[in-house]
């Protein structure tokens, strides 16, 4: 660049600094754009050479760009200055505007600092404007600050060496060089933006690739998984509602997805597994309940949840998998029923018999009961144990189920009073012995299935028959009186007498009932050997061959 003495400024130096301007603005890196703002100095300023010290993230400067010489440039790019060094330099020598200048004569202070620098031969200077080899001129770059107020943070220092006329830049010079740094700063600013938002962009799209992918993946194992899947929504007025199921699920259910999303799972569960259903929680709420088939059938699931949030409104959608157990549940029922029932008749056993039996007797007796309830007004007057203003609180054992019990009681003496309670029918046969001697325990098996067929025929539905073991036989009937189960009782003996087809032969056996009742105080044990021994007494009151027809 000529010097300010000259009248003009040549149109080819403005055309060469209007295209190093350029080069600078549209530079497709900010490396690219630094090593711009390097050749810019030389090509453009008329410098022998020029380094780009940026400031780093950690407040140091490192050599980030250098046009010149080669040799110099292998030396120092890439080295880095300390903060509080260049702070040093920039402290101190002659201020031109914002340009720094360090003359030779205060320059060798810095010999020893950690500031990456080159050093130049060449005789001392003979003239008062010319340059001196150890001469130093820094043009801090700063970030574009408010109009009309303070500049912004130091972006980098250009370091400059030896115009190429040997001469100390003029007011021109240093104008030029300061307005160039001043571009220079804008220029790398633009790059550092572009290529944080390049970066950006290039995370933003990793960002959404890896999302399309978790998606598809999501995808395809709830459309694709063995078991059923369903997405529900989450709060709000269509809180529950079926928003979208797999293939598996509607297989499952016999129901196309354009019907499911029509139900939330409270229109599907079972009525008996409402409460089951709305107990259940949604973050990590498991359940096991029946959800109803388009046929009107029902199978068993097991439910398990997940809350689906949404980063900005919390949590969302439920997703729930639908597990179907129903052949687990099968297999448990099954269990649960050997245990409860006779292997040979299918009736229930003698612990599911004392077990109906005891869940009906509270242990209070009744009669206590009646005298409390005189005493103290009917128990649902009662509000927690010492209701209507009395101390009394009957302890928990003696106490049991009496607030929302149906007390059973008995019919008094010989005579029908028109009392209706639970009677407990007795019944053992009779010449059943015999059979299993004569025709062995093959044909005992098939009397003894078919006497507990036709027990259970004879009865009325909600009745239970169960075997005890070997050839005794209970059956609780409920809301009979004297009369209702004697009858019951002949009944069912006009039954058992019949003719029973076993082994390719036909046999007979008798049977005699003995009729107990239970009430509220007695244990089942005690209900049933009161049955027994009236059967024992009726057995006993019968002549020998009246009690059992062949």
């Amino acid at each position: 660049m000529e010097t300010e003495s000259e009248p003009y400024v040549r149109l080819a130096s403005l055309r060469q600094l209007h295209q190093v301007m350029a080069d600078m603005n549209t530079a497709r890196s900010l490396a690219d754009t630094l090593q711009s703002v390097a050749d810019g100095v030389v090509n453009a300023l008329g410098y022998e050479m020029a380094a780009v010290n940026l400031v780093r993230p950690d407040g140091d400067l490192v050599v980030a760009a250098f046009s010149g010489n080669s040799a110099a440039e292998a030396l120092i790019t890439g080295r880095v200055g300390s903060r509080d060094a260049w702070e040093r330099r920039l402290g101190m020598g002659e201020c031109w505007g914002d340009l720094v200048f360090i003359p030779h004569t205060e320059g060798w202070v810095l010999d020893d600092d950690d500031v990456p620098q080159w050093f130049t031969d060449g005789p001392a200077p003979r003239f008062e404007d010319e340059w001196h080899p150890s001469d130093r001129l820094f043009a801090p770059m700063y970030t574009p600050g408010v109009p009309g107020g303070s500049r912004g943070e130091l972006l980098g220092v250009i370091s400059v060496d030896r115009p190429r006329n040997g001469r100390l830049p003029g007011a021109w010079g240093r104008e030029a060089l300061q307005m160039y740094a001043f571009q220079a700063a804008i220029a790398i600013s633009n790059a550092r933006l572009r290529s944080n938002m390049q970066r950006a962009l290039v995370r933003l799209e990793r960002e959404q690739q890896a999302l399309r992918a978790s998606e598809e993946s999501f995808r395809q194992a709830f459309e694709y998984a063995p078991s059923g899947m369903a997405i529900a929504e989450l709060g709000g007025e269509q809180h529950g509602r079926i928003l979208r199921t797999n293939d598996a699920l509607c297989r499952l259910l016999g129901r196309p997805a354009s019907a499911m999303r029509r139900y939330s799972f409270s229109d599907l569960v079972h009525p008996e597994d409402i409460g089951t259903l709305l107990r259940t929680s949604a973050e990590g709420g498991r359940a096991e309940l029946r959800l109803g088939r388009r046929d009107g059938s029902y199978v068993w699931v097991s439910l398990r949840n997940s809350v689906v949030a949404d980063a900005a409104d919390g949590p969302r959608f439920l997703l729930t998998h639908v597990e179907d157990i129903e052949e687990r549940k099968r297999r448990e029922l099954q269990l649960a029923h050997r245990a409860s029932h006779d292997s040979l008749t299918g009736l229930p056993n003698s612990a599911e018999l004392r077990s109906r039996l005891a869940a009906r007797l509270c242990r209070r007796p009744a009669h206590a009961l009646e005298s409390l309830d005189a005493a103290y007004g009917h128990p649902s007057a009662f509000d927690g144990p010492t209701g209507h203003g009395f101390d009394f609180a009957p302890d928990a054992e003696t106490y049991d189920g009496y607030d929302h019990h149906v007390h059973t009681v008995a019919p008094e003496g010989e005579q029908d009073d028109g009392t209706k309670g639970l009677a407990v029918l007795f019944c053992d046969l009779d010449g059943f012995k015999s059979i299993n001697d004569r025709f062995g325990h093959n044909a005992g098996d098939a009397v003894l299935i078919e006497v507990a067929r036709r027990l259970s025929q004879g009865v009325r539905d909600g009745d239970t028959v169960a075997r005890l073991g070997g050839d005794e036989f209970v059956i609780l009937a409920d809301g009979l009186g004297r009369a209702d189960a004697q009858d019951l009782a002949v009944r069912l003996r006009n039954e058992i007498i019949q003719p029973i087809r076993a082994e390719g032969r036909a046999v007979r056996v008798g049977a005699s009932f003995g009729i107990g009742w239970a009430h509220c105080g007695m244990t089942a044990d005690e209900v049933l050997k009161s049955a027994d021994e009236r059967m024992y007494v009726e057995k006993r009151s019968r002549p020998k061959q009246h009690r059992r027809a062949g």
